[in-house]
């Protein structure tokens, strides 16, 4: 009798340490994957942020060449040097033109890390 019981036990632990086994493994390739997506995550936070950055840096050059731009034309006007006081207009349309473009990209840079960072505070809140 304590033989086959014996020999129960150790045919019930053969079947179950594989299955445990396997599901540890699961949990480890969850763990991984939960563990990559909050890199990639934090990667796409670090670039948004950098986006602004440099989205704010270029509005703040549109402004200058805009200014830069009106002084030209005004000079221009003065000396009498009207082909080239068009062609400043003209440049200067073209960087109000820039900036309104980075000002949208900058609203759309912002929006996206505020998704980014209520999405990783999800992830965060869901491996809780």
């Amino acid at each position: 009798m304590r033989g086959r019981f014996a020999l129960l036990i150790a045919l019930g632990l053969a079947l179950s340490v594989p299955a445990v086994m396997s599901a540890q493994a699961v949990g480890d390739s969850d763990g991984k994957k939960v563990r990559k997506d909050i890199r990639h995550d934090r990667r796409e936070l670090h670039g948004d942020r950098t986006d602004i950055r440099h989205d704010t840096r270029d509005i703040r050059q549109d402004r200058r060449d805009i200014r830069q731009d009106r002084r030209d034309v005004r000079e221009d006007v003065k000396e009498g040097d009207l082909k080239d006081a068009r062609q400043d207009r003209r440049d200067r349309r073209h960087d109000v033109r820039d900036a309104h473009a980075d000002r949208r990209d900058l609203r759309q840079d912002r929006k996206d890390v505020h998704q980014d960072q209520e999405h990783q505070q999800q992830k965060k809140d869901s491996t809780r």
